[in-house]
């Protein structure tokens, strides 16, 4: 039954894409931009001291659950109708994963380094990275749309359908809602360093078990020995929890180097090089993406085995 629900929603997200316009989690961005406003405002977060608990962090707790609560509750009782239960669950899968899109951007970035033209390379990577993309030669612009797919294949793709086979479609749309208000609030910024405290965290403890199952998804479909390695020496030293065995295995199953300092917010943060090999290129762009693509299919054929197994053992 699951496997066969995530297939359709696999194949309707390659079909459709995301919807172009009138998409539910754009609506839930612009609700979630509202109440941080009423919530964080400007003076508030001035008065916050940054050291103890205080009402930064409160709001965002509050903040976390006004946004994910409802509409989390109200789909687990739409799906208790169980005639229309598995389209649905299609259609919410279908609208929290987003391979196409991810593909989509990185196609972009991947055509206009093809052309030379480092203006749109640039313009199209800033849509992908939180960091400052004005000054990046081909090199940089490579490297991080590749650390943007090899990351967006959890937060956007994997993530998702593993809540989805733990707990259904009511726990892929809160997981994805909730990887949304990190996008969103998870900035160690003045702005967001307590208020976006909550959903970071949830983020981080969300993604514990699908992030290193990514990573082992794209060892098993790279160079294994590689992955595993970068995986278990450099995943440690990574400031994200799970992105970095997500990129470490990702980088080291296409035996390339990705990470290193770069620009977030007009300063300069120091990283640490994941993977191993030469420094990532243009055309490493597309090795990325068929990476994912066939740790999907890795995915899909262990969702359809275990479902197969399921339906013997009851039959």
């Amino acid at each position: 039954m699951k496997a066969g629900v995530l297939i359709a929603a696999v194949l309707l997200d390659g079909w459709l894409g995301e919807p172009r316009r009138w998409h539910p989690l754009v609506g839930f961005g612009n609700i979630a931009h509202r109440l941080e406003a009423r919530l964080n405002p400007p003076r508030e977060r001035a008065a916050l001291a940054p050291h103890h608990l205080s009402s930064g962090y409160m709001a965002g707790v509050l903040a976390v659950l006004l946004t994910v609560g409802p509409p989390v509750l109200a789909v687990a009782l739409l799906l208790r109708y169980r005639p229309l239960a598995p389209l649905m669950a299609v259609a919410l899968l279908y609208l929290v994963i987003g391979h196409r899109s991810l593909h989509e951007h990185a196609v972009a970035v991947e055509r206009a380094l093809r052309d030379e033209d480092l203006v749109e390379a640039r313009r199209r990577v800033g849509a992908m990275v939180s960091r400052d993309t004005a000054d990046m030669d081909s090199g940089r612009i490579a490297g991080a749309t590749v650390e943007s797919v090899l990351e967006n294949g959890n937060d956007a793709l994997f993530g998702a359908l593993f809540w989805f086979l733990v707990s259904g479609a009511a726990g892929a749309l809160a997981y994805r809602l909730i990887n949304t208000l990190d996008a969103m609030w998870g900035y160690r910024t003045e702005r967001y360093r307590q208020f976006g405290w909550a959903a970071a965290r949830l983020d981080d403890l969300m993604n514990f078990l699908p992030a290193r199952l990514t990573a082992l998804s794209y060892a098993a479909v790279g160079h294994l020995a590689t992955a595993l390695r970068c995986w278990r020496l450099q995943a440690p030293a990574w400031d994200s929890p799970n992105a970095g065995p997500v990129m470490a295995s990702g980088a080291g199953a296409l035996q390339i180097r990705v990470g290193g300092g770069a620009f977030y917010h007009g300063r300069w943060l120091s990283r640490s090089t994941l993977g191993e090999g030469r420094p990532a290129e243009s055309g490493d762009i597309g090795r990325a993406r068929y990476l994912v693509l066939r740790a999907l299919a890795l995915w899909i054929g262990v969702a359809t085995l275990i479902g197969l197994i399921r339906w013997a053992l009851d039959a």
